[in-house]
Protein backbone atom coordinates (compact mmCIF):
# COMPACT_ATOMS: atom_id res chain seq x y z
CA UNK A 1 0.00 0.00 0.00
CA UNK A 2 1.56 3.34 -1.07
CA UNK A 3 0.96 5.05 2.00
CA UNK A 4 2.51 2.58 4.27
CA UNK A 5 5.56 4.13 3.28
CA UNK A 6 4.54 7.37 5.21
CA UNK A 7 4.28 5.52 8.30
CA UNK A 8 7.52 3.33 8.13
CA UNK A 9 9.80 5.57 10.31
CA UNK A 10 7.06 6.01 12.47
CA UNK A 11 7.04 2.28 12.76
CA UNK A 12 10.50 1.84 13.60
CA UNK A 13 10.63 4.60 15.81
CA UNK A 14 7.72 3.75 17.81
CA UNK A 15 8.36 0.10 17.85
CA UNK A 16 9.86 -0.28 21.73
CA UNK A 17 7.88 1.99 23.33
CA UNK A 18 4.63 0.94 21.26
CA UNK A 19 2.97 -0.26 24.62
CA UNK A 20 3.98 2.88 26.76
CA UNK A 21 2.23 5.19 24.01
CA UNK A 22 -0.85 3.11 23.91
CA UNK A 23 -1.09 2.00 27.76
CA UNK A 24 0.26 4.78 29.52
CA UNK A 25 3.00 2.69 31.30
CA UNK A 26 6.10 5.13 32.57
CA UNK A 27 9.29 5.48 30.77
CA UNK A 28 12.32 3.83 33.07
CA UNK A 29 12.39 5.51 36.36
CA UNK A 30 9.84 7.62 38.30
CA UNK A 31 7.27 9.51 37.10
CA UNK A 32 7.53 12.86 36.26
CA UNK A 33 5.75 16.31 37.82
CA UNK A 34 4.00 17.79 34.99
CA UNK A 35 3.34 17.85 31.08
CA UNK A 36 1.84 21.13 29.57
CA UNK A 37 0.29 20.95 26.32
CA UNK A 38 -0.75 23.80 24.39
CA UNK A 39 -3.86 22.12 22.15
CA UNK A 40 -5.62 23.63 19.61
CA UNK A 41 -8.66 21.48 20.41
CA UNK A 42 -11.15 22.87 22.79
CA UNK A 43 -13.39 20.42 25.18
CA UNK A 44 -16.81 20.90 24.11
CA UNK A 45 -18.12 18.48 26.78
CA UNK A 46 -16.87 15.88 29.45
CA UNK A 47 -19.57 13.50 28.21
CA UNK A 48 -17.76 11.32 26.16
CA UNK A 49 -20.44 9.89 23.98
CA UNK A 50 -22.39 13.25 23.14
CA UNK A 51 -20.37 14.60 20.50
CA UNK A 52 -17.64 12.68 17.80
CA UNK A 53 -15.24 15.17 17.40
CA UNK A 54 -11.57 14.80 17.58
CA UNK A 55 -11.07 16.91 20.71
CA UNK A 56 -13.41 15.21 22.55
CA UNK A 57 -12.04 11.67 21.80
CA UNK A 58 -8.55 13.02 22.00
CA UNK A 59 -8.36 14.80 25.42
CA UNK A 60 -11.42 11.99 27.02
CA UNK A 61 -8.91 9.35 26.20
CA UNK A 62 -7.01 10.03 29.26
CA UNK A 63 -9.64 9.21 31.21
CA UNK A 64 -11.45 6.90 29.61
CA UNK A 65 -11.18 3.68 27.83
CA UNK A 66 -12.27 1.72 24.55
CA UNK A 67 -12.95 -1.85 24.16
CA UNK A 68 -10.47 -2.13 21.01
CA UNK A 69 -8.15 0.59 19.88
CA UNK A 70 -6.28 0.97 16.83
CA UNK A 71 -2.54 0.90 16.26
CA UNK A 72 -0.69 3.46 14.13
CA UNK A 73 -1.36 1.24 11.16
CA UNK A 74 -5.30 1.60 12.06
CA UNK A 75 -4.85 -2.53 12.75
CA UNK A 76 -7.76 -3.19 15.82
CA UNK A 77 -5.55 -4.08 19.30
CA UNK A 78 -6.91 -5.20 22.34
CA UNK A 79 -7.85 -2.56 24.91
CA UNK A 80 -10.35 -2.78 27.87
CA UNK A 81 -11.46 -6.31 25.93
CA UNK A 82 -8.69 -8.79 25.33
CA UNK A 83 -10.82 -10.73 22.71
CA UNK A 84 -13.39 -10.84 20.67
CA UNK A 85 -14.98 -13.52 17.89
CA UNK A 86 -18.00 -14.16 15.87
CA UNK A 87 -20.24 -16.58 17.42
CA UNK A 88 -22.59 -16.23 14.33
CA UNK A 89 -23.73 -13.97 11.73
CA UNK A 90 -25.71 -12.05 14.25
CA UNK A 91 -23.96 -12.40 17.59
CA UNK A 92 -20.57 -11.02 18.54
CA UNK A 93 -18.70 -11.83 22.24
CA UNK A 94 -16.60 -9.59 23.61
CA UNK A 95 -14.09 -10.85 26.76
CA UNK A 96 -12.46 -8.31 29.40
CA UNK A 97 -9.93 -8.05 30.60
CA UNK A 98 -9.58 -8.87 34.76
CA UNK A 99 -8.77 -6.58 37.61
CA UNK A 100 -9.49 -3.53 35.47
CA UNK A 101 -10.87 -0.52 37.88
CA UNK A 102 -12.45 2.48 37.22
CA UNK A 103 -11.38 5.80 39.12
CA UNK A 104 -13.85 5.43 42.28
CA UNK A 105 -12.40 1.80 42.65
CA UNK A 106 -15.21 -0.25 41.12
CA UNK A 107 -14.40 -2.96 39.09
CA UNK A 108 -14.72 -3.25 35.44
CA UNK A 109 -17.24 -5.56 34.63
CA UNK A 110 -19.62 -6.61 31.51
CA UNK A 111 -22.82 -4.75 33.20
CA UNK A 112 -20.84 -1.64 32.40
CA UNK A 113 -20.50 -2.28 28.74
CA UNK A 114 -24.34 -3.20 28.93
CA UNK A 115 -24.73 0.40 30.05
CA UNK A 116 -22.65 2.28 27.68
CA UNK A 117 -24.24 0.57 24.75
CA UNK A 118 -27.99 0.82 25.99
CA UNK A 119 -26.76 5.01 26.84
CA UNK A 120 -25.55 5.41 23.67
CA UNK A 121 -28.38 3.63 21.69
CA UNK A 122 -31.14 4.40 24.06
CA UNK A 123 -30.56 7.50 25.80
CA UNK A 124 -28.58 10.04 24.60
CA UNK A 125 -30.23 12.60 22.22
CA UNK A 126 -27.17 14.82 20.90
CA UNK A 127 -27.30 17.09 17.86
CA UNK A 128 -25.35 15.67 15.46
CA UNK A 129 -25.95 11.29 16.70
CA UNK A 130 -23.08 11.39 18.60
CA UNK A 131 -21.77 7.92 18.51
CA UNK A 132 -25.30 6.03 17.49
CA UNK A 133 -24.59 5.57 14.38
CA UNK A 134 -21.89 2.46 15.39
CA UNK A 135 -24.78 0.65 17.96
CA UNK A 136 -27.80 0.98 16.02
CA UNK A 137 -27.30 -2.50 14.79
CA UNK A 138 -27.03 -3.78 17.85
CA UNK A 139 -30.18 -5.75 18.49
CA UNK A 140 -29.69 -6.68 22.88
CA UNK A 141 -26.84 -6.78 24.97
CA UNK A 142 -25.91 -9.03 27.65
CA UNK A 143 -23.26 -9.76 30.14
CA UNK A 144 -23.71 -13.73 30.72
CA UNK A 145 -20.93 -13.22 33.20
CA UNK A 146 -19.03 -10.25 35.00
CA UNK A 147 -16.14 -10.43 32.20
CA UNK A 148 -18.47 -11.70 29.17
CA UNK A 149 -20.40 -8.84 26.54
CA UNK A 150 -22.71 -11.15 24.61
CA UNK A 151 -24.43 -8.67 21.43
CA UNK A 152 -26.81 -9.85 19.01
CA UNK A 153 -27.50 -7.28 16.14
CA UNK A 154 -30.18 -7.13 13.90
CA UNK A 155 -28.18 -8.14 10.69
CA UNK A 156 -24.50 -8.84 9.92
CA UNK A 157 -22.20 -6.41 11.05
CA UNK A 158 -18.61 -8.25 10.50
CA UNK A 159 -17.24 -4.57 11.48
CA UNK A 160 -18.63 -4.81 14.97
CA UNK A 161 -15.12 -4.71 16.57
CA UNK A 162 -13.89 -1.36 14.57
CA UNK A 163 -16.97 0.34 15.99
CA UNK A 164 -15.95 -0.06 19.50
CA UNK A 165 -12.16 1.07 18.58
CA UNK A 166 -14.47 4.78 19.03
CA UNK A 167 -16.74 4.10 22.21
CA UNK A 168 -15.69 4.99 25.59
CA UNK A 169 -16.63 2.59 28.21
CA UNK A 170 -18.55 4.78 31.12
CA UNK A 171 -19.12 2.97 34.80
CA UNK A 172 -22.83 2.25 35.60
CA UNK A 173 -24.36 4.65 37.91
CA UNK A 174 -26.82 3.36 41.00
CA UNK A 175 -29.79 4.10 39.33
CA UNK A 176 -30.58 5.49 35.15
CA UNK A 177 -28.47 6.92 32.91
CA UNK A 178 -26.04 9.73 33.58
CA UNK A 179 -27.35 13.01 31.56
CA UNK A 180 -24.75 15.34 29.75
CA UNK A 181 -25.75 18.24 32.15
CA UNK A 182 -24.78 16.22 35.04
CA UNK A 183 -21.47 15.05 33.78
CA UNK A 184 -20.43 18.87 32.09
CA UNK A 185 -21.80 19.97 35.55
CA UNK A 186 -19.40 19.23 37.79
CA UNK A 187 -20.28 14.93 38.52
CA UNK A 188 -16.41 13.43 38.44
CA UNK A 189 -16.00 11.69 35.20
CA UNK A 190 -15.40 8.24 36.59
CA UNK A 191 -13.56 5.96 33.51
CA UNK A 192 -10.30 3.53 33.61
CA UNK A 193 -7.91 5.38 32.21
CA UNK A 194 -4.20 6.13 33.06
CA UNK A 195 -5.36 9.76 34.22
CA UNK A 196 -7.87 10.82 36.76
CA UNK A 197 -9.81 14.05 36.17
CA UNK A 198 -9.48 17.14 38.02
CA UNK A 199 -10.23 20.21 37.11
CA UNK A 200 -12.06 21.41 33.69
CA UNK A 201 -12.52 25.32 32.50
CA UNK A 202 -14.53 25.34 28.86
CA UNK A 203 -12.34 26.40 26.04
CA UNK A 204 -9.31 27.21 28.99
CA UNK A 205 -7.72 23.99 30.05
CA UNK A 206 -7.57 20.56 31.57
CA UNK A 207 -6.16 19.45 34.39
CA UNK A 208 -5.29 15.68 34.87
CA UNK A 209 -3.39 13.54 37.64
CA UNK A 210 -2.14 10.47 37.01
CA UNK A 211 -4.17 7.29 37.59
CA UNK A 212 -1.32 5.15 39.92
CA UNK A 213 -3.77 2.27 40.11
CA UNK A 214 -3.78 1.82 36.27
CA UNK A 215 -4.09 -1.95 35.41
CA UNK A 216 -1.12 -1.41 32.73
CA UNK A 217 1.35 0.22 35.42
CA UNK A 218 1.87 3.66 36.37
CA UNK A 219 1.81 6.58 33.77
CA UNK A 220 4.41 9.04 32.69
CA UNK A 221 3.38 11.98 33.91
CA UNK A 222 2.07 12.77 37.70
CA UNK A 223 0.05 15.85 36.45
CA UNK A 224 -0.87 17.07 33.09
CA UNK A 225 -2.30 20.25 32.17
CA UNK A 226 -4.28 21.14 28.55
CA UNK A 227 -3.77 24.64 28.05
CA UNK A 228 -6.43 25.34 25.21
CA UNK A 229 -4.51 28.23 22.74
CA UNK A 230 -6.61 28.36 19.68
CA UNK A 231 -4.27 30.53 17.76
CA UNK A 232 -1.84 28.66 15.84
CA UNK A 233 1.20 31.39 16.57
CA UNK A 234 0.30 32.10 19.78
CA UNK A 235 0.85 28.08 20.50
CA UNK A 236 4.47 28.40 18.39
CA UNK A 237 5.29 30.95 20.80
CA UNK A 238 4.34 29.04 23.85
CA UNK A 239 6.27 26.18 22.70
CA UNK A 240 9.05 28.27 22.09
CA UNK A 241 9.92 30.17 25.03
CA UNK A 242 9.27 27.02 26.85
CA UNK A 243 6.01 28.26 28.69
CA UNK A 244 4.65 24.23 27.37
CA UNK A 245 6.12 21.37 26.69
CA UNK A 246 4.28 19.99 23.81
CA UNK A 247 2.20 22.05 21.14
CA UNK A 248 -0.40 20.56 18.34
CA UNK A 249 -1.31 21.71 15.17
CA UNK A 250 1.63 23.24 14.56
CA UNK A 251 1.61 25.46 11.16
CA UNK A 252 3.73 23.70 8.28
CA UNK A 253 5.32 27.62 8.12
CA UNK A 254 6.80 27.12 11.49
CA UNK A 255 8.36 24.09 11.34
CA UNK A 256 11.21 25.70 10.16
CA UNK A 257 12.17 28.09 12.93
CA UNK A 258 10.86 26.08 15.32
CA UNK A 259 13.94 23.94 14.66
CA UNK A 260 15.98 27.05 14.38
CA UNK A 261 14.56 27.46 18.28
CA UNK A 262 16.14 24.23 19.61
CA UNK A 263 12.33 22.35 19.39
CA UNK A 264 12.24 19.14 17.81
CA UNK A 265 8.95 18.67 15.57
CA UNK A 266 7.12 15.32 14.44
CA UNK A 267 4.76 14.72 11.61
CA UNK A 268 2.69 12.01 10.08
CA UNK A 269 0.21 11.74 7.36
CA UNK A 270 -3.97 12.52 8.52
CA UNK A 271 -6.36 9.33 8.51
CA UNK A 272 -8.74 11.94 7.33
CA UNK A 273 -9.71 14.65 4.82
CA UNK A 274 -10.43 18.35 4.53
CA UNK A 275 -13.56 18.87 1.66
CA UNK A 276 -15.69 21.51 0.31
CA UNK A 277 -19.32 20.75 1.03
CA UNK A 278 -22.46 21.55 -0.81
CA UNK A 279 -26.03 22.02 0.07
CA UNK A 280 -27.56 20.25 -2.39
CA UNK A 281 -31.49 19.98 -1.01
CA UNK A 282 -33.08 23.08 -0.59
CA UNK A 283 -34.11 25.36 -3.44
CA UNK A 284 -32.47 28.52 -2.50
CA UNK A 285 -29.77 29.17 -0.07
CA UNK A 286 -28.32 31.80 1.90
CA UNK A 287 -26.07 33.86 0.36
CA UNK A 288 -26.12 32.63 -3.03
CA UNK A 289 -27.43 35.34 -5.84
CA UNK A 290 -26.76 36.30 -9.25
CA UNK A 291 -24.14 38.68 -10.21
CA UNK A 292 -27.23 41.39 -9.34
CA UNK A 293 -27.29 40.23 -5.96
CA UNK A 294 -30.48 38.56 -6.55
CA UNK A 295 -31.26 35.14 -4.76
CA UNK A 296 -31.33 31.91 -7.51
CA UNK A 297 -32.62 28.95 -7.63
CA UNK A 298 -29.95 26.64 -5.88
CA UNK A 299 -27.31 25.91 -8.85
CA UNK A 300 -25.59 23.06 -6.56
CA UNK A 301 -28.47 20.29 -7.37
CA UNK A 302 -27.11 20.76 -10.23
CA UNK A 303 -24.23 17.98 -11.06
CA UNK A 304 -22.61 19.95 -14.22
CA UNK A 305 -22.28 23.25 -11.36
CA UNK A 306 -20.32 20.63 -8.85
CA UNK A 307 -18.11 19.73 -11.67
CA UNK A 308 -17.54 22.42 -12.81
CA UNK A 309 -16.58 24.04 -9.00
CA UNK A 310 -14.16 20.72 -8.74
CA UNK A 311 -12.64 21.20 -12.35
CA UNK A 312 -11.72 25.34 -10.91
CA UNK A 313 -10.09 24.17 -7.55
CA UNK A 314 -6.39 24.10 -7.52
CA UNK A 315 -5.64 21.65 -4.83
CA UNK A 316 -1.34 22.27 -5.58
CA UNK A 317 -1.53 25.40 -4.61
CA UNK A 318 -3.29 24.38 -1.23
CA UNK A 319 -0.50 21.69 -0.69
CA UNK A 320 2.36 23.40 -1.88
CA UNK A 321 2.01 27.28 -0.67
CA UNK A 322 -0.68 26.68 2.25
CA UNK A 323 0.40 23.70 3.24
CA UNK A 324 4.24 24.00 2.41
CA UNK A 325 3.95 20.48 1.50
CA UNK A 326 2.73 18.47 4.83
CA UNK A 327 -0.36 17.60 3.28
CA UNK A 328 -1.25 15.02 -0.07
CA UNK A 329 -4.03 16.73 -2.75
CA UNK A 330 -7.25 14.35 -2.46
CA UNK A 331 -9.53 13.04 -4.57
CA UNK A 332 -11.62 10.61 -1.87
CA UNK A 333 -11.73 10.45 2.01
CA UNK A 334 -8.94 8.98 3.07
CA UNK A 335 -5.16 8.94 1.21
CA UNK A 336 -4.46 6.82 -1.50
CA UNK A 337 -3.27 3.02 -0.03
CA UNK A 338 -5.56 2.74 2.85
CA UNK A 339 -7.37 0.13 3.14
CA UNK A 340 -10.80 0.17 1.29
CA UNK A 341 -9.50 3.52 -1.12
CA UNK A 342 -9.21 3.41 -4.82
CA UNK A 343 -6.43 3.27 -7.16
CA UNK A 344 -8.46 4.96 -9.75
CA UNK A 345 -9.03 8.05 -7.54
CA UNK A 346 -6.39 10.91 -8.16
CA UNK A 347 -6.66 14.08 -7.90
CA UNK A 348 -6.60 16.45 -11.12
CA UNK A 349 -5.45 19.35 -11.72
CA UNK A 350 -7.53 22.51 -12.43
CA UNK A 351 -8.98 22.74 -15.86
CA UNK A 352 -10.57 26.30 -15.97
CA UNK A 353 -11.88 26.13 -19.54
CA UNK A 354 -13.82 22.70 -18.79
CA UNK A 355 -15.12 24.54 -15.40
CA UNK A 356 -16.49 27.52 -17.62
CA UNK A 357 -18.23 25.55 -20.45
CA UNK A 358 -19.41 22.64 -17.52
CA UNK A 359 -21.18 26.47 -16.08
CA UNK A 360 -22.77 27.47 -19.32
CA UNK A 361 -24.10 24.32 -19.92
CA UNK A 362 -26.08 24.56 -16.28
CA UNK A 363 -27.34 27.74 -17.05
CA UNK A 364 -24.54 30.48 -15.88
CA UNK A 365 -22.54 31.14 -18.20
CA UNK A 366 -21.40 34.37 -16.19
CA UNK A 367 -20.94 32.42 -13.12
CA UNK A 368 -23.10 33.83 -9.43
CA UNK A 369 -21.85 34.89 -6.58
CA UNK A 370 -21.78 33.01 -2.83
CA UNK A 371 -20.48 32.83 0.63
CA UNK A 372 -17.70 30.37 1.25
CA UNK A 373 -17.94 29.39 5.07
CA UNK A 374 -15.32 27.83 6.96
CA UNK A 375 -13.50 27.44 10.47
CA UNK A 376 -10.71 29.65 11.80
CA UNK A 377 -7.97 28.06 13.56
CA UNK A 378 -9.56 24.37 13.19
CA UNK A 379 -7.35 23.01 10.78
CA UNK A 380 -3.99 23.74 9.47
CA UNK A 381 -4.28 26.26 6.74
CA UNK A 382 -8.17 26.51 7.22
CA UNK A 383 -9.00 30.41 6.51
CA UNK A 384 -6.03 30.14 3.77
CA UNK A 385 -7.74 27.54 2.07
CA UNK A 386 -10.84 29.52 2.09
CA UNK A 387 -9.28 32.23 0.34
CA UNK A 388 -7.43 30.35 -1.85
CA UNK A 389 -10.06 28.53 -3.31
CA UNK A 390 -12.31 31.66 -4.03
CA UNK A 391 -9.56 32.69 -5.89
CA UNK A 392 -9.46 29.79 -7.67
CA UNK A 393 -13.40 30.06 -8.95
CA UNK A 394 -13.15 33.26 -9.17
CA UNK A 395 -11.07 32.64 -12.43
CA UNK A 396 -14.48 31.19 -13.91
CA UNK A 397 -16.80 33.50 -12.89
CA UNK A 398 -18.15 32.52 -9.51
CA UNK A 399 -17.47 35.31 -7.03
CA UNK A 400 -17.04 33.76 -3.64
CA UNK A 401 -16.94 35.73 -0.26
CA UNK A 402 -14.93 33.74 2.42
CA UNK A 403 -16.50 33.60 5.75
CA UNK A 404 -13.72 32.08 8.35
CA UNK A 405 -15.76 32.15 11.86
CA UNK A 406 -14.92 30.49 15.10
CA UNK A 407 -15.62 26.62 15.05
CA UNK A 408 -18.10 26.67 17.61
CA UNK A 409 -19.93 29.25 15.84
CA UNK A 410 -19.64 27.40 12.18
CA UNK A 411 -20.27 24.50 13.62
CA UNK A 412 -23.79 26.07 15.15
CA UNK A 413 -24.77 27.94 12.08
CA UNK A 414 -23.74 24.83 10.10
CA UNK A 415 -26.03 22.80 11.80
CA UNK A 416 -28.45 25.44 11.43
CA UNK A 417 -28.42 25.91 7.79
CA UNK A 418 -27.36 29.43 7.19
CA UNK A 419 -24.40 28.02 4.86
CA UNK A 420 -25.16 27.12 1.13
CA UNK A 421 -21.41 25.71 0.48
CA UNK A 422 -18.23 25.18 3.05
CA UNK A 423 -15.02 23.91 4.01
CA UNK A 424 -15.19 21.41 6.35
CA UNK A 425 -12.82 18.30 7.58
CA UNK A 426 -13.77 14.95 9.34
CA UNK A 427 -11.49 11.71 10.56
CA UNK A 428 -12.82 8.29 11.05
CA UNK A 429 -11.81 4.92 11.83
CA UNK A 430 -11.44 3.84 8.41
CA UNK A 431 -13.12 4.66 5.13
CA UNK A 432 -16.42 2.99 5.61
CA UNK A 433 -16.29 5.10 8.59
CA UNK A 434 -16.34 8.66 7.01
CA UNK A 435 -18.71 7.30 4.00
CA UNK A 436 -21.24 6.08 6.25
CA UNK A 437 -20.89 9.74 8.30
CA UNK A 438 -20.43 12.16 5.29
CA UNK A 439 -22.07 10.77 2.12
CA UNK A 440 -24.50 8.17 3.21
CA UNK A 441 -28.35 9.46 2.75
CA UNK A 442 -29.29 11.02 6.29
CA UNK A 443 -31.19 8.56 8.42
CA UNK A 444 -31.38 9.14 11.97
CA UNK A 445 -33.07 5.14 12.44
CA UNK A 446 -29.82 3.74 10.21
CA UNK A 447 -27.74 6.43 11.89
CA UNK A 448 -26.57 7.36 8.71
CA UNK A 449 -25.60 11.02 7.40
CA UNK A 450 -24.80 12.26 10.44
CA UNK A 451 -21.94 14.88 9.27
CA UNK A 452 -24.04 14.74 5.61
CA UNK A 453 -25.07 18.69 6.30
CA UNK A 454 -25.72 18.86 2.34
CA UNK A 455 -28.34 16.62 2.69
CA UNK A 456 -26.88 14.92 -0.52
CA UNK A 457 -28.98 11.13 -1.50
CA UNK A 458 -28.04 8.68 -3.70
CA UNK A 459 -30.15 5.45 -3.45
CA UNK A 460 -27.00 3.46 -5.59
CA UNK A 461 -24.32 4.97 -3.62
CA UNK A 462 -26.51 3.81 -0.28
CA UNK A 463 -27.22 -0.27 -1.74
CA UNK A 464 -23.06 -0.03 -2.82
CA UNK A 465 -22.06 0.92 0.80
CA UNK A 466 -24.97 -1.44 2.85
CA UNK A 467 -23.19 -4.17 0.76
CA UNK A 468 -19.62 -3.21 1.35
CA UNK A 469 -20.21 -3.00 5.00
CA UNK A 470 -21.77 -6.47 5.05
CA UNK A 471 -18.32 -7.83 3.69
CA UNK A 472 -16.33 -9.53 6.34
CA UNK A 473 -12.85 -7.03 7.06
CA UNK A 474 -10.46 -7.99 4.48
CA UNK A 475 -9.78 -7.76 0.42
CA UNK A 476 -13.03 -8.29 -0.69
CA UNK A 477 -14.65 -5.73 1.68
CA UNK A 478 -12.13 -3.28 0.85
CA UNK A 479 -12.52 -3.56 -2.74
CA UNK A 480 -16.63 -3.06 -2.67
CA UNK A 481 -15.83 0.14 -0.78
CA UNK A 482 -13.25 1.08 -3.52
CA UNK A 483 -15.95 0.59 -5.97
CA UNK A 484 -18.95 2.73 -4.04
CA UNK A 485 -16.25 5.49 -3.19
CA UNK A 486 -15.82 5.79 -7.19
CA UNK A 487 -19.91 5.73 -8.23
CA UNK A 488 -20.23 8.88 -5.37
CA UNK A 489 -17.19 11.01 -6.41
CA UNK A 490 -18.37 10.70 -9.75
CA UNK A 491 -21.51 12.98 -8.45
CA UNK A 492 -19.29 15.03 -6.30
CA UNK A 493 -21.06 15.97 -3.68
CA UNK A 494 -18.11 17.04 -2.16
CA UNK A 495 -14.73 18.56 -3.51
CA UNK A 496 -11.94 16.61 -1.77
CA UNK A 497 -8.81 18.97 -1.11
CA UNK A 498 -6.06 17.39 0.75
CA UNK A 499 -5.30 14.98 3.45
CA UNK A 500 -3.23 17.23 5.73
CA UNK A 501 -0.38 16.04 7.80
CA UNK A 502 -0.37 16.30 11.59
CA UNK A 503 2.56 18.26 12.75
CA UNK A 504 3.43 18.48 16.46
CA UNK A 505 6.31 20.20 18.42
CA UNK A 506 7.79 19.05 22.01
CA UNK A 507 10.43 20.91 23.68
CA UNK A 508 13.69 19.21 25.77
CA UNK A 509 12.00 18.06 28.49
CA UNK A 510 10.15 15.37 26.28
CA UNK A 511 12.56 12.64 25.31
CA UNK A 512 10.46 11.55 22.24
CA UNK A 513 6.24 11.94 21.14
CA UNK A 514 4.60 9.44 19.15
CA UNK A 515 2.33 10.86 16.20
CA UNK A 516 -1.10 9.04 15.00
CA UNK A 517 -2.62 8.94 11.77
CA UNK A 518 -5.74 10.06 13.60
CA UNK A 519 -4.80 13.13 15.12
CA UNK A 520 -5.03 12.49 18.70
CA UNK A 521 -2.47 14.76 21.18
CA UNK A 522 -2.34 12.97 24.44
CA UNK A 523 0.12 12.70 27.20
CA UNK A 524 -0.03 8.62 26.21
CA UNK A 525 1.83 9.98 23.45
CA UNK A 526 4.94 12.17 25.20
CA UNK A 527 7.93 10.03 26.71
CA UNK A 528 10.11 12.26 29.23
CA UNK A 529 13.61 12.77 28.34
CA UNK A 530 16.14 10.72 30.44
CA UNK A 531 18.13 12.58 33.32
Amino acid sequence: MQIQSRFCSHRLAALLISLIFWSGLPAPGHAQEELRIATSYKLMTLDPHYANLNENTSLLSHIYERLVYQDDRLDLKPGLAVSWRAVSDRQWEFKLRENVRFHDGSPLTADDVVYTIERIRDFLKSPSGGFRSYVTGIESVSAPDPLTVLIETDGAVPNLPLFFSSIFVMNRPAKGFETTEDLNAGHPPNGTGPYRFESWSSGESLRLAGNDDYWDGKPAWSKVTFRVIENPAARVAALSTGEVDVADAIPARDVASLKERGARVASVGAARVNFVQFDVARDTLPGVTDKSGEPIANPFKNPLVRRALTLATDRGILVDKILAGYGTAAAQVFPNGLPGTSAKLLPEAPNYDEAKMLLAKAGFPDGFNLVLAGPASRYPGDAESLQAVAQSWARIGVNAQPAAAPFSVFNTKRAAGDYGVWYGGTSGEAVDIILHTLLASPDPERGTGALNFGKYRNEAFDAMLARAESIAVGPERNAALAQATELVMADQPIIPLYHFHHIVGYGSRIGSYVLHPRGWTTAMQTLPAME
